[in-house]
């Protein structure tokens, strides 16, 4: 039997009102394959903040603003039409406009591509932020990746338009599909390639300076070896199973599927990219929560 008196008694309510008060709680415990998803979502103003910012700033001092965004995909459709289209001829899928497979491959490709190589330079751009205040590293790959996002269903109105354009004026109805379930794997798959692999290489770039050029040298390279301006159906099909190690060809293959309805996209194709995708996500967290405390002192 215990037997409280009046003053352990206010102590005691005096420690159970400081439990209620303090909203974090700061240890020496951590974990590699944590994701901290309560931090995340405590600073979901700051993420969508810095996504406004990212978008914002892009387009300021700038001569036509926000129009870039339809710009720059409208140059580079323009001079794929050109070189692939009629001085290389390298045929595309069948049933399918020119302009069409090119632009759903520009699109997804710069979501991809962008998304990749401004989240590999994470620690490098960013140290004078990670050094002054605390908040989850994390957050600033996670704007890039939202901002590209948003950047990408921009440039999907334009893909949109020029579809309708063909159904209606051009009377092709071949343009048009109705596998659309295959367009949110595509997106999300690309998007977590992009993500993991980006955050991957933003502790190597963090670490070494000259790993920038080889990750540029690299994602060129990639563009050559992922079907975006071709089809896969002109690989020779002895040669589909080292194309297909790419799990990025099947991201591009079911998004043409889903829009287009042209493209050569199996289910173990398509589990083969998702397996992929998600095991170079969890690691990829693992390796960003394990050395970005150490980059601090490093970059």
């Amino acid at each position: 039997m215990r037997i409280h008196s009046p003053q352990s008694t206010q102590v005691m309510h005096s420690k159970s009102n400081l439990q209620r008060i303090w909203d974090w709680e700061i240890n020496a415990q951590k974990s590699s394959w944590n994701w901290n998803l309560k931090s995340i979502l405590s600073y979901r103003h700051l993420l969508f903040r810095m996504v406004r910012k990212e978008f914002l700033v892009n387009y300021q001092q700038t001569v036509l603003g926000p129009i870039w965004i339809f710009v720059q995909p409208l140059l580079t459709l323009l001079t794929y039409v050109l070189v692939f289209g009629k001085l290389i001829r390298v045929p595309t899928a069948s049933g399918s406009p020119p302009v069409l497979f090119y632009l759903a491959g520009i699109i997804l490709w710069n979501f991809f591509n962008e998304g990749f190589l401004l989240i590999s330079r994470t620690f490098r751009e960013n140290i004078h932020i990670f050094s002054k205040v605390y908040f989850p590293r994390v957050i600033i790959p996670l704007s890039v990746l939202l901002t590209q996002f948003l950047r990408f269903l921009i440039q999907m109105v334009l893909l949109l338009l020029m579809m309708a354009y063909y159904f209606w004026f051009q009377d092709d109805h071949s343009s048009i599909s109705f596998n659309l379930w295959f367009l949110p794997f595509s997106i999300f798959v690309c998007g977590m390639l992009s993500f993991g692999t980006g955050l991957i290489f933003s502790v190597f770039t963090g670490k070494y300076r000259d790993i920038v050029n080889i990750v540029e040298v690299g994602v060129r390279l990639l563009f050559f070896v992922t079907p975006v301006v071709y089809p896969l159906s002109i690989i020779p099909s002895d040669m589909h199973w080292l194309v297909k190690l790419n799990p990025l060809t099947a991201v591009f293959e079911s998004f043409r599927m889903a829009l287009l309805g042209s493209g050569q996209v199996t289910g173990n194709d398509l589990a083969y990219s998702f397996l992929l995708a998600t095991l170079v996500l969890f690691f990829s967290v693992y390796i960003f929560n394990r050395e970005g405390s150490r980059l601090i002192d490093i970059v």
